[in-house]
């Protein structure tokens, strides 16, 4: 598919995914929301990790508010575009890295806190903006930012619609880590590269156990993490790791 609003190439089995509309610092317009759900849609069994970042100074600056059609139906826009895409990161058939080049807003924010893992460059931010125009916060916001900061860090980020520093969102568990600017590209490639050598299968089922505990009392994570790691168990993966253990070798995971 030719892409006019984002790249998206496979290199090495890493897929990476550039949100490139830097004129506007990567604000969210409907064709970017489709591209953006049909690349991460098909990807297939060669892609064993997927880097999303932005194009320019900025990561995702959010929803562009000079789309007259999206202001005019909000919820029929994040019902149609948001939840397809947002679905797309969650669903990703293989690990998905948020690599925070640059401020991320609004939506913006949202999108990259939606992927497994956020590496944001030091001198990037995370702003619940929504509230500055009289809105709430959408995008998923509501349900992934408690469920990483807290209640009472998630009310204060969207009351107050405050930036959020990397380093202190690398502090309050919001992110993975924040990078030093000279680091951050080799530090993102070396974290593609150990997921895209790594066992695939156990990433996603770590993934899937994760999201379902919120849900679930002890008993059921207890039988949840029973049957993945049945699964898990079965896996060549498991198998080659057993081996390249008792060889004391490194291991070469397949990644199914």
């Amino acid at each position: 598919m030719v892409y006019e609003t984002i790249s998206f190439s496979v290199r090495d089995s890493i897929a990476t995914l550039m949100l490139n509309r830097p004129q506007v610092m990567n604000a969210l317009s409907s064709r970017m929301r489709s591209e953006i759900t049909e690349a991460l849609n098909s990807v297939s069994d060669e892609v064993r990790c997927v880097v999303m970042t932005g194009a320019g100074a900025a990561f995702c600056s959010g929803q562009d508010l000079s789309d007259a059609a999206a202001a005019a139906d909000i919820e029929g826009t994040l019902r149609r575009e948001y939840e397809p895409m947002l679905q797309a990161v969650i669903g990703c058939a293989a690990p998905v890295i948020a690599a925070v080049n640059g401020p991320a807003a609004g939506a913006g924010a949202n999108l990259a806190l939606a992927a497994d893992v956020v590496i944001a460059v030091e001198s990037a931010y995370f702003s619940q903006a929504f509230t500055k125009i009289g809105l709430i916060p959408d995008a998923g916001g509501t349900w992934i930012l408690p469920r990483l900061v807290g209640n009472a860090r998630a009310m204060g980020m969207m009351l107050f619609a405050d930036k959020v520093p990397a380093r202190k969102a690398e502090e309050w568990g919001m992110i993975w880590e924040a990078v030093a600017e000279n680091d951050f590209v080799s530090v993102v490639e070396e974290r593609a590269r150990q997921l895209a050598s790594g066992p695939t299968g156990a990433y996603l089922k770590v993934r899937r156990a994760l999201r379902e505990s919120g849900a679930n009392d002890f008993a059921a994570q207890l039988a949840l993490e029973a049957e993945l790691q049945g699964e898990a168990g079965r896996s060549p993966d498991f198998r080659e790791g057993v081996a390249a253990f008792l060889q004391k070798r490194a291991p070469r995971f397949t990644g199914r």
